[in-house]
């Protein structure tokens, strides 16, 4: 245990005109009052005060703060009382224990109208004074790193409320260091077996490569020390747990993770901040989608930095922070900074933000909450940001990505009930079917027989199997509409080689390609199960197959190995004249992507796979799908000469699905054969001047991946 002189220099290190003879006088009435008592572990009671003292030492807090952490047990565990401790230190610090007094005797994992009593109760606190949560969390934390000498059902107990209110919350006010500590610490106890198989692949992986920290640190040093730019640079492993998060996120194993490292980068100034991000993306790869400017755009505790991912050495994604020294404190310290000292004062932080700002922002939509439901909802929705967990009427938990409807909840639980929802009614209330869905709620499905998908619903859901279950319900009942749709294709196919598609053309097509009838061929035609090209190859290869001086779709790319084969991404659809990039697949030949394409940010840590490719100069084939994505007006023989406009320029329709249909507009992507980007342009061009077409554009999806 640190006796009183030890943690009295403690904080003389950052506050040297620190009122010693208080702190000597908490410590000693504590140690007074404590006398006798014994913690689990068979340790003098009062070591448990004193190293939480030492954690708000860390915190560089003042003595008002120190002095509660000493007494912060002293009205709950002893004989001592809120007027004695007024009367001993005064009605600051008499306020600061009792605050810290009535959370400990919060039960936040009770049942759940209790639970949301006692948020209301814990923000009502915070609003008062923010030290009360500040030293509740280093009490917290301590407990944590002190919990195996508990019964293991308490350990568990407090590991999960640690986890789901204690770490969140720390992170809420800025403190990550706290929130990684306080999660890994949680994860030991919920977990071991998760955590123990993180730490054994560490160990494998530090034997196998030596020490990355280093290794990374030195490299950004170097480069920095290129650029003349004064800074310090520092670098970790990531927490246990916080991998265990990224690997379940992500849904991959530790050896496919990358990015289990992360660096920091503190400077003298702002403008050395950017100068540094330029110096690092000079010399590494920038990971897209994986750079944020919390400079600019401050977080509301106050928290400033940039944070880019480069691809580092041998092609290890590396995590960097960069921000200032005042920045680094407020990122340390979060809502704290606002009391910290600095250099033997009280620091006055231009980038800390006020506490009373800070809480009355957190808790503004809190006060309007008419129930403790819906308080509650509101505290969880400000905790947790990824994921919605709703309720059926008995009680089951379905776990929505953020964003799902009543619709994705009904298709959660099953398809035939997905398909005959006409209503929905969220907490007992009747609610449309496109509302989001928030924590905690409460969801009904109200179900009629004879009831059939819309195809508007399409828009309205956000999983991907409420999707998939929709469009197959849709393809089913418009079997009709596909077989109409599917001859307006042939009919467009078989005129751009002259022929006509006639009932024979389609019976004889039909049966070489064995699908039955002609019928059945349209219908597939229709649904985009077979494409209009397929149908007139089938009947005359030799008119489709007719290239002249063409250059072969087959032999169309620059720049593979002999006999290597390449396909064309299906996610941004590159045609020839367009910038591209290989990406090459074991056993799989080269799947090539426009050099734009988002998909590209999945391998920017695999540079091996990469392949630098172009496309043949000269006349292309005919052999290129595009998707375009119009919206149409819903007037009679619009979508015909539409089909005829594009057959006059010489382009060919693969394929046709509407994806939303109003009274006045359709919404439809269409797929049209082209040759180059020259022939797409044309095409485009063509259509937006018709009066008809209201807009145009070229369709890419990213999640279309290549299997």
């Amino acid at each position: 245990m640190i006796d009183a002189d030890d943690l009295i220099e403690l904080v003389r290190n950052y506050n040297p005109t620190t009122d010693e003879a208080l702190l000597l006088k908490a410590y000693a009435y504590g140690e007074e009052m404590h006398a006798g008592q014994k913690r689990h572990s068979g340790e003098p009671y009062f070591s448990h005060p004193v190293a939480v003292a030492a954690i708000l030492t860390e915190m560089k807090l003042g003595d008002a703060a120190i002095a509660t952490a000493l007494l912060h047990d002293t009205i709950e565990d002893t004989r001592s009382t809120y007027r004695e401790i007024e009367k001993r230190f005064g009605t600051e610090i008499a306020e600061l224990v009792d605050g810290v007094t009535k959370l400990t005797n919060l039960q936040l994992t009770s049942t759940e109208t209790k639970q949301a009593e006692n948020f209301r109760k814990l923000f009502i606190a915070m609003s008062k004074d923010l030290r009360v949560i500040l030293v509740k969390l280093a009490d917290r934390l301590h407990n944590m790193r002190t919990i195996r000498s508990m019964r293991p059902e308490k350990q568990v107990q407090k590991a999960r409320e640690t986890m789901d209110i204690f770490a969140p919350l720390a992170g809420r006010m800025g403190m990550q260091w706290m929130r990684d500590e306080l999660e890994d610490l949680a994860f030991r106890v919920l977990n071991p077996e998760g955590r123990n198989s993180i730490m054994r692949r560490f160990i494998t992986l530090q034997r196998e490569t030596g020490d990355m920290v280093e290794k990374i640190t030195h490299d950004i040093r170097k480069e920095l020390e290129k650029a003349k730019i004064e800074a310090a640079v520092y670098g970790r492993a990531k927490k246990p747990y916080s991998i265990w998060r990224k690997m379940q996120q992500k849904d991959q194993g530790f050896s496919r993770l990358s990015d289990i490292y992360g660096f920091r980068v503190i400077t003298e100034s702002e403008a050395d901040c950017y100068a540094v991000l330029g110096a690092l993306h000079q010399r590494w790869r920038a990971v897209p989608g994986r750079f944020k400017d919390y400079i600019s755009q401050p977080k509301s505790n106050g928290y400033r930095s940039i944070h880019t991912t480069v691809s580092g050495r041998d092609g290890k994604q590396v995590e960097i922070q960069i921000r200032t020294r005042e920045m680094h404190e407020v990122a340390e310290a979060g809502v704290a900074a606002h009391w910290a000292y600095r250099d033997g004062e009280r620091a006055e932080n231009p980038f800390a933000v006020d506490p009373a700002k800070w809480i009355s922002t957190v808790t503004e939509s809190f006060e309007n909450a008419e129930d403790h439901d819906e308080f509650l909802e509101h505290v969880k929705m400000e905790m947790y940001s990824d994921q919605v967990f709703c309720f059926t009427p008995k009680g089951e938990v379905v776990k929505l990505p953020r964003g799902a409807t009543p619709l994705d909840f009904a298709y959660a639980i099953h398809t035939r009930i997905g398909d005959g929802c006409v209503g929905a009614k969220v907490d007992g209330i009747r609610v449309p079917l496109w509302t989001r869905l928030k924590n905690g709620q409460s969801v009904e499905i109200i179900t009629a027989e004879g009831q059939r998908p819309q195809a508007t619903w399409i828009d309205i859901v956000a999983t991907g199997r409420a999707k998939a279950a929709i469009r197959r319900s849709l393809r089913e009942e418009d079997r009709q509409r596909f077989e109409k749709l599917g001859r307006e294709l042939a009919r467009v196919a078989f005129e751009h080689v002259g022929k006509k598609a006639s009932d024979k053309a389609l019976r004889t097509a039909a049966k070489h390609m064995g699908l039955g009838n002609g019928r059945e061929l349209l219908a597939q035609l229709g649904a985009a199960e077979v494409t209009a090209r397929q149908v007139v190859e089938t009947l005359y290869p030799d008119l489709v197959a007719k290239a002249g001086d063409e250059i072969d779709a087959a032999q169309a790319v620059v720049g593979l190995d002999a006999n290597q084969s390449f396909r064309r991404a299906p996610c941004c659809q590159p045609v020839p004249g367009e910038r591209i990039v290989g990406i090459s697949f074991r056993g799989k030949g080269v799947v090539i992507h426009a050099i734009d394409c988002p998909a590209l940010e999945e391998f920017e840590d695999q540079p091996q796979r990469w392949v630098d490719l172009r496309w043949h100069s000269g006349r292309h084939q005919m052999a290129y799908d595009v998707s375009l994505d119009l919206t149409i007006s819903n007037d009679a023989g619009v979508l015909g000469r539409l089909c005829t406009q594009i057959g006059e320029q010489k382009a060919n329709i693969s394929n046709l699905e509407f994806v939303d249909r109003k009274p006045d507009y359709f919404r439809l992507i269409l797929d049209v054969e082209l040759r180059d980007t020259e022939h797409l342009h044309a095409v485009m061009l063509a259509l937006e001047a018709d009066s008809n077409v209201a807009s145009i554009e070229r369709h890419r999806d990213p999640e279309r991946v290549v299997s």
